[in-house]
């Protein structure tokens, strides 16, 4: 293959990840072009240098940086989406072979395949919607006045959407990686971001302490996690996921391996939110902007949680000698995801701020998502003996779940931001009345409860009964037991999501009593700000939601294909 070949090969494997890498680089020269100059040393000549001086009109919009990120994301979305969708004359999948990037030195780097495609667009579904809602969240001001605040304020639009398309470049790099620093960067990358994004409204105390608190513990878990690479590095030689796997299939387990995987698993255990590094999580949500306390719900836990699938089900594959250290591992990702979906419910039945609610919500279905991994890794490790497609079901499902969370979950966090434009949503009393003010919009926040609640057609309905169904199915093998007390003990991680899911009734259908039959607050009897971009980001969530829930077969047929790339 000649260089050309190799660069265009590149460029097409690539692609959604140099357009947001290009978006970024506009995003910084673009608004900044006009009619500077600079001056010849030692004489009196000036050339046109067209950064600075006064900005050209046709740049000198505060919202074109928020315009830029959205056609930026909405392209590299297309593409993602084309690759994925994309079938040959026999209705086969066009790209059902991975194209790996490797160094010169045969190191793997990149790995682009239907998995890591799906995940990418997670990635860029929830950061293009967010950035489409915040067009009209983020105050602005004509160029031409002198206010110090105007200038400032849009000054702030470029820097929040350069945070935005460095997230998802960051994220982007996760889902491609092939070797654990690799990995840790693109983590890194989008983490110091949403470190930002959090504290970006800093003049209030709740996004200051927020931020605050959010960074510390980033900061530390990331160390942590930073530690067990070193760590696997020093007992492996290499951080290679191939190389990492062989070790530990022909060495097995070892203290210093055993160590060094606990410590990474916390950097990835508090990016999901589960407990117990979930403390800084209703901070943060409460403290950030609403669609970015949505894109920590949907994007970065969909981020953490495939860390946690490609160290515990890729690397960390015993031989049938290591089958003790397995169901350790197996029983306290088991009892991590019990307290986890637990302790999420629990703490938002009694919880007043709505976007508090929300973030214990978030926890709690990071306790799912556990769950179905757990379930997995009984699979994966040999504990159970099931049929061999379990472990698909339940992959597809999770996938499934993640993609849908996107819509659902994201989507009630707009409704907060719309609320907020009018003075805030931190008391779940704003909520009352929105029947009467908005009775579309108090739809759409209906049909997201009911989805997060899983109640049928909805599209959360779908993902939690196949991620149940999935970890049934794991537990029971070929379904030929005398009773269940016979099944593998995952079963009871099943039967504990319906019963939380139950709990979850509580304070989802709450929010709906609060907004058809209470009474407007003093002060907000007529309607909300009429934000286009926000209203249209909610109507998209609200149709995702209940069209994969009624038609999601493609999705989920999607998402089964994308399995065998897992491992």
């Amino acid at each position: 293959m000649d260089a050309n070949t190799f660069d265009m090969d590149l460029l097409q494997t690539l692609g959604p990840e140099l357009t947001v890498f290009v978006g970024l680089l506009l995003i910084m020269i673009i608004p900044n072009l006009g009619n500077g100059k600079f001056r010849i040393p030692g004489t009196q000549i000036e050339l046109p240098w067209f950064l600075g001086g006064t900005r050209y009109k046709a740049v000198s919009s505060p919202r074109l940086p928020g315009l830029l990120a959205v056609l930026t994301m909405s392209l590299a979305l297309i593409q993602v989406l084309w690759y994925l969708l994309e079938t040959n004359a026999d209705g086969s999948r066009a790209n059902a072979v991975a194209n790996v990037i490797s160094s010169e030195n045969g190191y793997e780097i990149f790995s682009v395949n239907l998995f890591s495609r799906i995940f990418e667009a997670i990635f860029f579904a929830a950061l293009l919607l967010a950035a489409l809602a915040s067009l009209d969240r983020l105050p602005t001001g004509s160029v031409k006045s002198n206010d110090i605040d105007v200038l400032f304020n849009n000054r702030r639009q470029a820097d929040f959407y350069i945070l935005m398309l460095t997230s998802a470049l960051g994220m982007s790099v996760v889902a491609l990686a092939q070797d654990m620093f690799v990995l840790f960067i693109g983590l890194e990358l989008a983490s110091f971001s949403t470190y930002v994004l959090v504290a970006f409204h800093k003049e209030t105390r709740a996004g200051s302490e927020g931020g605050a608190k959010y960074f510390i513990v980033g900061s530390v878990a990331s160390a942590v996690g930073l530690y067990g690479l070193s760590m696997l590095y020093l007992w492996a030689g290499s951080l290679q996921f191939d190389v990492l796997a062989a070790k530990w299939a022909t060495d097995g387990a070892s203290s210093l391996s055993m160590m060094a995987l606990g410590f990474v698993l916390v950097g990835f255990a508090f990016k999901i939110s589960a407990a117990p590094f979930h403390f800084a999580a209703p901070d943060a949500y409460s403290g950030a902007n609403s669609p970015v306390a949505g894109v920590l719900a949907t994007a970065s836990k969909a981020m953490g949680m495939l860390g946690l699938m490609r160290v515990l089900l890729l690397i960390t594959v015993p031989d049938s000698a290591a089958e003790d250290e397995s169901a350790v591992w197996i029983g306290l990702l088991g009892v991590m995801a019990a307290v986890t979906m637990t302790w999420g419910n629990i703490a938002a039945l009694g919880s007043e701020n709505p976007k508090r609610m929300l973030a214990y919500s978030s926890v709690a279905h990071a306790g799912y998502m556990l769950a179905a991994l757990t379930a997995i890794g009984a699979w994966n490790w040999g504990l159970v003996d099931t049929g061999g497609d379990a472990k698909d079901i339940v992959v597809a499902a999770l996938l499934f779940h993640m993609f849908v969370l996107v819509f659902f979950k994201l989507g009630a966090f707009l409704v907060l931001g719309l609320l907020e434009m009018e003075g805030g949503a931190s008391r779940l009393s704003s909520l009352s009345g929105l029947g009467k003010r908005e009775p579309l919009l108090a739809v759409a926040m209906f049909l997201f409860m009911i989805s997060l609640a899983g109640v049928p057609p909805m599209a959360g309905f779908l993902s939690k009964l196949l991620v149940i169904m999935g970890i049934v199915e794991v537990a029971t093998g070929s379904g030929s037991l005398d009773s269940l007390m016979d099944a593998h003990w995952v079963w009871w991680l099943a039967l504990l999501m319906v019963l939380n899911s139950a709990i979850s009734m509580f304070y989802y259908l709450r929010v709906g009593v609060v907004m058809y039959f209470h009474e407007p607050e003093e002060g907000r009897e007529g309607p909300l700000a009429s934000g286009v971009s926000i209203r249209l980001a909610i109507a998209v969530c609200a149709i995702g939601t209940v069209a994969f829930g009624l038609v999601g077969g493609e999705l989920i047929e999607l998402c089964r294909d994308a399995t065998q790339y897992l491992g």
